[in-house]
């Protein structure tokens, strides 16, 4: 029986409706396909599996250190923008980070070292009789080496503070008072680290202890007896000029503000290692955003648009399941594009452990500062994380 033009339009109708969702459920599914790469390809930021490592040749124990002289810990380290050689400092042998029998105080060695970056060869070493635990480093463009100084020493007239050296090891400026912790403008009470600002403003990062404080009650008695989380801000000159932040989890608030660093658009970057992220902030202060993907962050690193974090302290009682290592990603997102491995570790069960500085050279060799967490397994101070040629 012959059809009616009506019957072949509607025909022709449904054939080209069922090519249609053919059409539409094949590219859903290529789509779906190639999301599902994306992720395999991308990797596991919490464990790092399926993530390149851009540095795998490992050299422990790197950097020479004077005739017998022994490694202690260390938590910072930084390039010098003149020459791209290593700047960094250790701990005059203590094996803690602070409060031990062992500070630069009562055994009185230079801390503060420059590396040669490509032979381990001191280049130079001072500090000696100037601070008790050296904790934060950063090189400022004039190649002017800061130091923040965490702990006091038993007499009460040292540490607390942060010291700018020449490169030659003078000092030329101290911010901070000496031996007293406080939390009124301008004094410190265990300083993590110092940045300094495209305009040459000092930012220092303040406050260790509020990253144990994981209630309330817990954190309205640090406030009570005068521990901080915070950014103190200072004119070039070393004039206080403001301070914000607290102990807290709001955003603007921190429970450990670990290190600092500028980014290329001149925005302060916060490691606030207690809340396991990194908050970013303008110049003034204000909070602009915050980063979660780098898991437990204690130091960071931006080359051009990639940031380097490392997290030394993420264990199964801190942060279960994220492992220990160097997170790489682009600046402008929330995204993990690479890991550094830590060392296997038995009493972090599968998590690993690994350094508490990071640095990154010319060539996009990586460097550690070995904490107390790491100090055993890595074997000295610092790291070197090469990349393969």
């Amino acid at each position: 029986m012959a059809l009616s033009r009506v019957q072949l339009s509607v025909l022709g109708l449904c054939a080209a409706v069922l090519l249609a969702t053919q059409n539409i459920d094949s590219r859903a599914e290529a789509q779906a396909a190639a999301s599902n790469a994306r992720r395999t390809t991308a990797g596991n930021p919490i464990t790092g599996e399926g993530l390149a490592n851009p540095a795998p040749v490992v050299t422990r124990n790197w950097g020479q250190l004077p005739a017998g002289r022994k490694w202690g810990t260390t938590a910072g380290i930084d390039i010098d923008p003149m020459d791209g050689n290593v700047w960094a400092y250790e701990r005059c042998g203590a094996g803690t980070a602070g409060g031990g029998p062992v500070d630069c105080d009562n055994t009185p060695l230079d801390p503060v070292f420059k590396f040669d970056r490509k032979t381990g060869a001191v280049l130079a070493n001072f500090g000696k009789g100037v601070m008790v635990t050296p904790h934060g480093i950063a090189v400022d463009k004039q190649g002017n080496v800061w130091i923040a100084d965490f702990s006091g020493n038993k007499d009460g007239t040292k540490g607390h503070q942060v010291h700018k050296f020449s490169p030659k090891g003078e000092k030329l400026m101290s911010l901070g008072v000496a031996g007293k912790p406080g939390n009124v403008d301008g004094q410190f009470n265990q300083p993590n680290d110092v940045v300094v600002g495209p305009d040459g403003s000092i930012y220092v990062a303040d406050g260790h202890d509020a990253q144990g404080m994981t209630t309330a009650n817990a954190v309205a008695e640090g406030i009570t007896r005068g521990a901080t989380s915070r950014i103190s801000k200072f004119s070039p000159d070393g004039k206080f000029m403001k301070s914000w932040g607290g102990i807290g989890v709001k955003h603007g608030e921190f429970r450990t503000p670990h290190a600092l660093v500028f980014d290329s658009r001149g925005r302060l970057w916060v490691a606030d290692r207690g809340n396991h992220r990194i908050e970013i902030f303008d110049q003034s202060g204000t909070y602009l955003e915050s980063r979660y993907a780098f898991s437990r962050p204690s130091g960071l690193f931006i080359k051009g648009d990639t940031v380097y974090v490392i997290d030394s302290e993420s264990s199964p009682f801190t942060h279960p399941n994220w492992h220990d290592g160097v997170r790489i990603g682009p600046v402008d997102e929330d995204r993990v594009t690479g890991f550094i491995p830590p060392f296997e570790r038995d009493d972090r069960v599968y998590q690993g452990t690994a350094g508490e500085g990071v640095a990154v050279d010319a060539d996009g060799n990586v460097y550690a500062a070995e904490g107390p967490n790491s100090i055993a397994q890595a074997g000295g101070a610092f790291t070197k994380y090469s990349v393969r040629r």
